[in-house]
């Protein structure tokens, strides 16, 4: 049984997943050096990061096939940390991140990522796509024509080689191909060397070197604090993304908790935080990736490049990279979402298009989230925010039959509805079609009966599910015309 569950978890997929996983690797090398720049460090701390992480959560993961490494989201959160700081406590927070990230696994958060609702998820993978292209564009400066072409080629060879074999990942090809151009041709073009230093040097366990107080700690805290939220939703939903185009599912608290230990072990290797990264993830499963050895291979063929292939890796032009990465926006982008947009509820098409303006605005993917989510509750607050009760009258008696949810928003409109002086002295009120759902709920049930019972008129509850009975009970409120 063992044997079968490593076979499915790192060898049923082995030539596809070691070639993707080689992909994935040279395409991290210009992402992680340019996160790096963009909090403030050195390239090598990027670059240690996404070996770390990788590593750790090929393993430790769970959703086998996803790639985790240093993150731009990540990158934004410590810029000011590392200016203000410095570097070592950069490392600190990181852990510290990690240990919270663990926590959260340990409480088991990684299920409310399912209420995330549709138009939210399918929201987030268009600005992502978005996203993933305007930051191609910044590679595009200062360039001649033959940065076009090399982008062009890279596409040609990308979208041609599958229709004459699927053996390799055609995104390698191409970087192969492209690369061999350049060189051979001594093209001058923006190559991966010209984003910053690469050193052949391992990472060794560090200290943070800094003093261990409670001042330390409030410096940090709020830093971690947002490093593990943005971490884990980042990562959460990438797994959520990955489950749903591969048709399997994943361990989401393993992986909150997979996370936690790479952020860890990173932070005292001299790294910074990272999370899952959606654009590798979809460059690993559109080569094939699908076991946790893709994301091994990812990780060790990175360090593999650095240590020794480190003068080959700095002449691949960033030109190649960014027809990959174009790909990947092609093939990320929900393009069937812009035919249904007309047919889906306004709401849900609102709640999609908000969660893409805010995120391209805001340059930030959990922001945008946020914003959705926010949007789709209140959305659903005011479906079912609306209460009507169909009146039955007889000669002594009038029957309210209630439809519709009881809670905090309806329970104004509620008392409104009943003739209290004009009624009859019994009355009846049906809750067959509603369900009573909170302490204002049953408060409102209660002061119906208090105004009836001003003019000594006797009101008989019916109808309520178990539920509800239990609820009014609970809550201690006393219905003195009955109920039944």
């Amino acid at each position: 049984m063992k044997q079968l569950k490593l076979n499915n978890g790192w060898f049923s997929n082995t030539r596809s997943d070691v070639l993707s996983g080689m992909t994935v690797a040279i395409a991290l090398i210009p992402e992680a050096i340019a996160f790096s720049i963009l909090a403030g460090v050195s390239p090598m701390v990027g670059l240690y990061a996404s070996f770390c992480i990788a590593i750790v959560t090929s393993f430790a993961g769970g959703r086998p096939g996803m790639i985790s490494a240093a993150t731009g989201a990540m990158a934004l959160l410590v810029g000011s940390l590392v200016i203000q700081h410095g570097i070592e406590y950069l490392f600190a927070a990181t852990v510290l991140a990690g240990v919270f990230q663990i926590v959260m696994g340990m409480l088991k958060l990684g299920r409310f990522i399912t209420f995330l609702p549709q138009p939210v998820m399918t929201g987030f993978v268009n600005a992502l796509a978005i996203l993933i292209f305007m930051a191609q564009l910044t590679h595009f400066k200062g360039q001649s024509w033959v940065m076009y072409a090399l982008v062009a080629l890279t596409l040609l060879i990308i979208y041609t080689v599958p229709l004459f074999t699927k053996a390799v990942p055609s995104a390698l090809v191409a970087i192969i191909i492209v690369s061999v151009l350049s060189i051979v041709l001594d093209l001058d073009v923006k190559t991966v060397g010209d984003m910053g230093e690469i050193t052949s040097a391992l990472p060794l366990f560090h200290l943070p070197q800094l003093p261990f107080t409670m001042d330390t700690l409030l410096i940090i805290l709020p830093y971690s604090l947002s490093l593990a939220v943005v971490g884990l939703l980042e990562s959460l939903m990438t797994a959520t993304l990955i489950d749903d185009i591969t048709g399997t599912g994943s361990d989401k608290n393993r992986e909150a908790k997979g996370q936690g230990l790479a952020n860890i072990v990173t932070g005292f290797f001299g790294g910074m935080a990272g999370c899952a990264m959606i654009g590798q993830s979809m460059v690993n499963m559109k080569s094939g990736g699908r076991t946790r050895l893709s994301t091994f291979v990812s990780g060790i063929f990175l360090l593999f490049l650095i240590l020794v292939l480190g003068d080959i890796v700095k002449q691949i032009p960033m030109g190649a990279l960014v027809g990959v990465m174009i790909m990947v926006c092609i093939s990320t982008f929900e393009w069937g979402s812009l035919k249904t947009l007309a047919r889906v509820p306004l709401s849900d098409a609102l709640v999609m298009i908000v969660t893409v303006v805010t995120v391209v605005l805001t340059d930030n993917l959990s922001i945008g989230v946020l914003f959705g989510v926010l949007l789709s509750a209140l959305t659903f607050a005011w479906k079912i925010a609306s209460i009507s009760l169909s009146v039955q009258t007889s000669a002594d008696m009038v029957t309210y039959v209630v439809s519709g949810q009881l809670f905090f928003g309806t329970t104004s409109h509620f008392i409104h509805e009943f003739n209290y002086e004009g009624d009859p002295e019994n009355i009846r009120i049906d809750f067959t079609h509603s369900h009573v759902w909170d302490q204002s709920a049953a408060g409102a049930i209660a002061k119906t009966i208090s105004k009836y019972a001003a003019y000594g008129k006797t009101v008989t509850i019916t109808g309520l599910n178990e539920e509800s009975t239990q609820l009014v009970k609970r809550v201690g409120l006393s219905l003195s015309g009955g109920h039944s």
